[in-house]
């Protein structure tokens, strides 16, 4: 009963005329990147973070939380229809999608992908609802020790499962860091890393940096590659629910899709990508046709949608209750809750009940409005895909240059802003991934001062951290999975010096 109050809270706290504004604006928005391909969830989150410095923190949150989660709504409608992801988690869905569209189908296709991610994205949420709280009150037994170790593990697994090269992925990771330790040190008073430059002493805005690394990159690559040959799917959709043997055929599978995703969207690193490439895999394991997947059969879209909306809920748990992102969205979301002066792990459920229960609340209202978003407003995200690029992009640096000046009427912002969307450029043409470095840049001030923390509880002995049970599962993890990640590519080295002698 309990639960039941506190949600009441929740939805006392959303259903006011601001708040619900706030989450149609970010479900909305959400779905209309989804729908466009090459912007992304991160991309937008980065560019709006600007205009919610002056909200109120649980609507600032409430809006964010909407672009994340109606992102994965709205990424099926591309995949389905132009066989082209509009967003990464949409990929699997183009495997069956597009072959179903290509059939007529394309009418099921798009409403089986909002019906499971309706579902998914509800069971997700009482999973939240569910497991929060109880996780919250063991953590508040956490010291640094075990908070140092946690980092550790998030920042290692996001590392682990990267799809370059591990080297450059720790890489980006230590300059993350460092980039996180810019300005006046908190214990000693001085500056670090500032080389004279006064606007440095107070660290790299967040803001500029991430609207930079993903939204200007994102728009210098899709200038640079040819954005023609994209075909929209002209023929007319219709039939837009699924008729029972569709439902008869999906039901399992977006069951086993959302629990599936929820679990993958709470490990570190995991999130909606993981959770819908692992989801499809599972059901064409244990499907009695597994030769048909790929062909246009409903469980591969069913699968897959039902996964990335359930883990969007997942990925929350880690952060509300322990106060670490899981991926790099809630690393953008732990930074607005910063931002505002909150402070997200084990004491935001019973020192700020109205913001988690507020956002819970709001998820709920989201999921109700994308699901009535989607299915009527077919014709009108298809229209969507036919403006022009050399449209869109002038008006993402316009809003990209603007949003950074308006943080602190600064034209250092600006400057911040663009000398990371040239690196962000150059990362990604060179395969040097961005997600280890904002997280290692949100977690850096954390990371540091839960290490400092800890050596002064042991006199400066490293031992504390394998002493303690929880802290010492943490780092044995750790210290496991970067020797398993770098031993395949120290093999892979040696295997190619010979081949290199033999040339």
């Amino acid at each position: 009963m309990e639960i039941f109050h506190a949600l009441f809270l929740g939805f006392s706290e959303i259903f006011r005329i601001k708040a619900l504004f706030y989450c149609f604006v970010g479900v909305f928005i959400g779905t209309l990147i989804g729908v466009l391909p090459g912007i992304g969830p991160i991309g937008t989150m980065s560019l709006l973070l600007p205009i919610t410095y002056k909200a109120p923190p649980l609507l600032a949150i409430v809006l964010l939380a909407g672009i994340y989660y109606g992102a994965m709504y709205g990424g099926s409608t591309t995949s389905i229809l132009v066989n082209i992801p509009g967003e990464a988690a949409s990929v699997v869905t183009c495997l069956d999608g597009y072959q179903m569209a290509r059939k007529g189908r394309a009418g099921p296709a798009l409403g089986i992908a909002a019906f499971g991610s309706f579902i998914a994205g509800t069971i997700g949420l009482v999973g939240l609802m569910l497991i929060a709280p109880p996780l919250a009150s063991i953590a508040l037994r956490f010291g640094p020790p075990e908070y140092f170790s946690l980092m550790c593990v998030g920042l290692i697994i996001l590392i682990y499962l990267a799809s370059g090269s591990v080297i450059r992925a720790l890489m980006m990771a230590a300059f993350g860091i460092i980039l996180g330790c810019i300005g006046v040190d908190p214990e000693t008073g001085f500056t670090r890393f500032v080389f004279g430059i006064p606007d440095l002493m107070d660290g790299i805005g967040m803001a500029p940096f991430v609207m930079g690394l993903f939204g200007i990159s994102e728009v210098f690559l899709n200038i640079e590659q040819s954005l023609k040959g994209r075909s929209i799917f002209t023929t007319k959709v219709k039939g837009l629910f699924p008729n029972w043997q569709d439902w008869k055929d999906s039901i399992m599978p977006i069951s086993r899709g959302s629990i599936l995703g929820f679990l993958l969207g709470i490990l570190p690193g995991g999130g909606a990508v993981i959770s819908s490439f692992v989801s499809y895999a599972v059901e064409k394991k244990i499907s009695r046709h597994p030769e048909k997947f790929g062909t246009g059969t409903i469980e591969g879209v069913a699968a897959p949608e039902s996964a990335n909306n359930s883990a969007t809920a997942g990925a929350f748990i880690p952060l509300l209750t322990l106060g670490i992102p899981p991926n790099v969205v809630m690393a953008l979301l732990l930074g607005v809750f910063i931002i505002h002066g909150v402070v997200p792990g084990p004491r935001l459920i019973s020192d700020n009940p109205n913001i988690f229960w507020g956002l819970v609340a709001s998820m709920y209202v989201g999921n109700i409005m994308l699901l009535i978003l989607n299915l009527p407003l077919i014709g009108l995200w298809v229209q969507l895909l036919r403006v022009p690029y050399k449209i869109l992009f002038p008006l993402i640096l316009l809003f990209c240059i603007i949003g950074a000046y308006s943080i602190n009427n600064s034209t250092f912002d600006i400057a911040v802003m663009l000398v990371f969307g040239v690196t962000g450029y150059l990362m990604r043409k060179y395969k040097y991934e961005g997600a280890p470095m904002v997280l290692a840049f949100v977690l850096g001030p954390m990371f540091e001062n839960s290490l400092r923390q800890s050596l002064l509880l042991s006199d400066g002995s490293f031992s504390i951290f394998f002493t303690r049970p929880i802290a010492a599962g943490g780092m044995i993890t750790t210290i496991l999975l970067l020797i398993g990640s770098i031993i395949p590519s120290i093999r892979r080295r040696k295997e190619m010096i010979p081949m290199e002698e033999k040339n």
